[in-house]
């Protein structure tokens, strides 16, 4: 068997061979002005084949499983070693705004790089004509130094009684491509001017100061500014300290103190193994990687399953793109459509987790290595964090006979990293037996899974009803609330939707019982709304809270189900009467072989009371369909819906 390699083929590059990789592709520059002008967008390893892979992990690596590979006669043919690892790099060229593409290749006394003096291989190089690459910190934080440095800007923050630049924050945008003079023949920015204030808060909320109507353009490339227009004067919105995100004493208030610590330990340790980038949890296994553009990668994902051995799941997992347009057609907000990982890079914009976790028990933290502008590694400690989580029940299962519980608790494994209100959440948590139905030799039904020999599952929906008496800023005996339904609607091709990107939120009050039986539309980002009809907030708008819908279904019956007659409150996913004491069971007391159509709910309704200003209750029906698979069996694991109740503008 061949000694284990130092780094495995699908470990992210190392600061060493980010060095090389750099070093090497500088010095293959054909000019000292070439070398000078060289900047370093992107360093990443170039992942092999996938056959490589299983090569390594069947004879290089621990836990070494030669069933990986296919048998051959006379048994493999076991390499010495395997193929150098490469890198791919993305180099803009400052002096010609050229975007080229470089391949190096590592070897191990390479990567040990000996006093810098080691390099690698350059594979291929071209240039990629008519592109721009992702913009780096390094250049915004040269833009923001431009823009503050350039005197009608100055005099712009002047007139708005800003002197101080040390207040003023210039966050440079991509400008997205909108007509032909965005084109990549120029490397551009737009940059959004806020302005913090003379606070003493040590983390001040700066972004909570847009300043608007100023127009700037920036030449990245040149550093320079080449448009500038003071368009409208609009005053900046006062200094508040609420809007800052500090501890509540720098805020002239005082943090909560009647949530006790919630402490999670595990005595004996994680149930995890970690060698490498290469976890074991229970049955599963796989790789953790990071790239500079996607962040947190999962390879080579997989489940030990007894004498069936390793059974691959997944090769690889990640986001490989976050996009976030805005809905408003205005300058400058049209053109904020950010491209988070195209335009700058999810992994090279990711935490360093050493300042704050969000995990808790037992972590296993990874390390994360990039290059910067110019070429340097920079090395973000903890940037990405693996622990378990008790999930809640897994399955539970009661025999009615006996009077014998079995329960299992569910163990989550959860791997994450962070790139750069409060609620009442429900979730339902489906488990238990399946009801089977019995199959001839040899049959199958068309209205279920067989799951075993002679046995299927039929498919089924679940659903269910809250009921929520709201009181939303109301004291005893108030009935000031009221329910509005927002859809997010398109806004038609016009003069105040000139770049046709324009969308917004339409409200409408759901003023009787009749007009409120609606249902979830997720096409429309559909919601509702429980506010109150006296009180608001600080900016003027009615305090509320906002029912956002889970996944949902309706019944898939014919609207002459005979079992619809008893439960004809399922053909709506919202409903909404006025409190009424009696009103307490959507179908009825007794739906137990009740023969009368429609009793409860939708009974109930017909009166259609108004509910403009009332004592509102809320019925949420949600449900699931189920199609049974394999897994299921014997006992379903845990499947979750739900609903999330959401705080609206209580402050």
């Amino acid at each position: 068997m061949p000694r284990a390699q130092t780094s495995h083929p699908l470990d992210p590059l190392s600061a060493a061979e980010i060095s090389v990789a750099v070093a090497t592709v500088r010095a293959a520059g054909k000019t000292p002005e070439v070398r000078d002008s060289m900047r370093f967008i992107e360093v990443a390893l170039v992942e092999p084949e996938k056959h490589v892979v299983a090569l390594a992990d069947a004879y290089f690596f621990p836990p070494f499983q030669p069933s990986l590979l296919p048998r051959t006669k006379g048994g493999p043919v076991i390499p010495s070693k395997l193929p150098p690892r490469q890198a791919r790099l993305v180099v803009y060229n400052k002096r010609s705004n050229e975007t080229s593409i470089w391949i190096v290749e590592l070897s191990e006394v390479h990567a040990a790089t000996r006093g810098g003096h080691h390099r690698g291989k350059v594979i291929s190089s071209k240039v990629v004509p008519d592109v721009q690459p992702p913009m780096d910190a390094m250049e915004y934080a040269e833009c923001e130094a431009v823009v503050k440095d350039f005197p009608p800007f100055r005099e712009a923050m002047k007139k708005r009684g800003i002197e101080d630049m040390d207040l003023v924050m210039v966050d440079p945008w991509c400008v997205g491509y909108h007509s032909d003079a965005d084109a990549p023949t120029r490397r551009l920015a737009k940059p959004l001017i806020f302005c913090r204030t003379e606070s003493d808060c040590p983390i001040e909320n700066g972004y909570a100061r847009p300043v608007e109507g100023i127009h700037v353009l920036v030449d990245m490339q040149n550093m320079v500014v080449i448009e500038f227009e003071d368009r409208k004067l609009v005053p900046l919105p006062p200094a508040d300290p609420l809007r800052n995100y500090t501890a509540g004493e720098t805020r002239g208030g005082v943090d909560r103190s009647d949530v006790k610590p919630l402490q999670i330990i595990q005595p004996e340790g994680p149930s995890f193994r970690v060698s490498g980038n290469f976890v074991e949890w229970q049955k599963w296994n796989f790789r953790i990687g990071f790239t500079p553009r996607e962040g947190l990668v999962i390879y080579s994902v997989a489940y030990v399953d007894g004498s069936r051995g390793r059974r691959p799941i997944a090769h690889r997992l990640s986001f490989v793109e976050m996009v976030v347009p805005y809905g408003d057609p205005n300058e400058p907000h049209y053109r904020k459509n950010a491209f988070d990982a195209g335009e700058d890079g999810l992994g090279k914009n990711a935490h360093s987790l050493k300042k704050g976790c969000d995990c808790l028990g037992y972590i296993k933290y990874f390390d994360a290595h990039f290059t910067n502008f110019t070429g340097g590694v920079e090395t973000i400690e903890n940037c990405a964090c693996l622990h378990e989580e008790d999930h809640g029940i897994l399955w539970k299962h009661q025999d009615w006979r006996t009077g014998l519980v079995e329960v299992r608790r569910s163990r989550r494994l959860t791997v994450s990293f962070i790139c750069t209100d409060g609620k009442i959440e429900a979730e339902v948590k489906l488990t238990g037996i399946l009801s089977l139905g019995a199959l001839q030799p040899g049959e199958t039904r068309k209205y279920g899974t067989t799951i075993a020999p002679g046995l299927y599952a039929p498919v089924h929906q679940h659903f269910f009803v809250a009921r929520m008496d709201m009181a939303v800023d109301c004291k005893p005996g108030e009935a000031f609330n009221q329910v509005v339904e927002v859809n997010l609607k398109v806004e038609e091709p016009g003069k105040n939707n000139v770049h046709n990107n324009a969308f917004y939120a339409e409200e409408e009050l759901l003023k009787s019982e009749l007009q409120a039986m609606r249902d979830c539309d997720p096409l429309s980002a559909r919601h509702w709304i429980v506010r109150n009809t006296r009180n608001v907030n600080r900016t003027g708008q009615l305090t509320g809270f906002k029912l956002v819908p889970g996944s949902n279904c309706l019944p898939l019956a014919g609207s002459e189900a005979k079992f619809l007659r008893r439960a004809t409150f399922l053909k709506h996913n919202l409903w909404v009467t006025p409190y009424s004491r009696e009103e307490m069971h959507p179908g009825g007391e007794f739906p137990n072989q009740n023969p009368r159509v429609g009793e409860g709910l939708a009974t109930w309704v017909k009166q259609n009371r108004s509910l403009e200003e009332a004592d509102i209750v809320l019925w949420y029906v949600f449900g699931v369909t189920h199609v049974p698979r394999l897994e299921d069996w014997p006992v379903m694991p845990v499947e979750r819906i739900g609903f999330m109740l959401m705080v609206l503008d209580i402050l």
